[in-house]
C-alpha cells in the first residue's frame, strides 16, 4: 500500500540532497548508485539514461530502495522502499536540465558526451518510509 512522503523528505527532495538508489541485477544482486533526485510533491522522481543498467533492472523489477540524506546534516536521512509506477521520456531532457540547475547551478553538461541520449523520468511510489530518529 502506498505511503505518503513526509514533509521532511519532500523538503530534502527539493534541495540538492545526496541520493542513493538500489535496484536488483538479473542475478538478484544489488546495484547501488548515487543519483540526483527530485519530487512532484507526492512521489520521488528520478531522471535516468534510457538503456542504462538501472533502466534495464527497473524494467524487469520495478522495486527500489532509496536513501536521501540532508546535505547540511549528512547523518539525517530518510530510507524509502518503493517501486517505479510510471516511466516516460516526455520532458526527459527538460527535466534533467532543471535538476542539474538544482545540483550544479548550470544546464546539464551531458557527462556521457552524448546530448542525444534518451532521458527517462521515473515516478516512484513509496511503500515504506523510515524517517530519521526523532522525526
Amino acid at each position: 500500500m502506498p505511503q505518503p512522503l513526509p514533509a521532511g523528505l519532500i523538503e530534502l527532495l527539493r534541495k540538492p540532497s545526496p541520493c542513493f538508489v538500489a535496484t536488483l541485477m538479473p542475478d538478484g544482486s544489488p546495484q547501488l548508485t548515487e543519483t540526483w533526485v527530485h519530487t512532484d510533491g507526492e512521489h520521488i522522481v528520478l531522471n535516468i539514461v534510457g538503456g542504462s543498467q538501472k533502466d534495464r533492472n527497473l524494467a524487469r523489477d520495478p522495486r527500489v530502495a532509496i536513501n536521501v540524506a540532508d546535505p547540511d546534516e549528512i547523518r539525517r536521512f530518510y530510507a524509502v522502499r518503493g517501486r517505479v509506477t510510471a516511466t516516460t521520456d516526455k520532458g526527459g531532457h527538460e527535466s534533467i536540465h532543471e535538476i542539474s540547475q538544482k545540483y550544479l547551478g548550470i544546464p546539464y553538461p551531458y557527462f556521457s558526451g552524448n546530448p542525444n541520449e534518451t532521458r527517462l523520468i521515473l515516478t516512484i511510489e513509496a511503500d515504506k518510509v523510515t524517517p530519521p530518529p526523532g522525526e
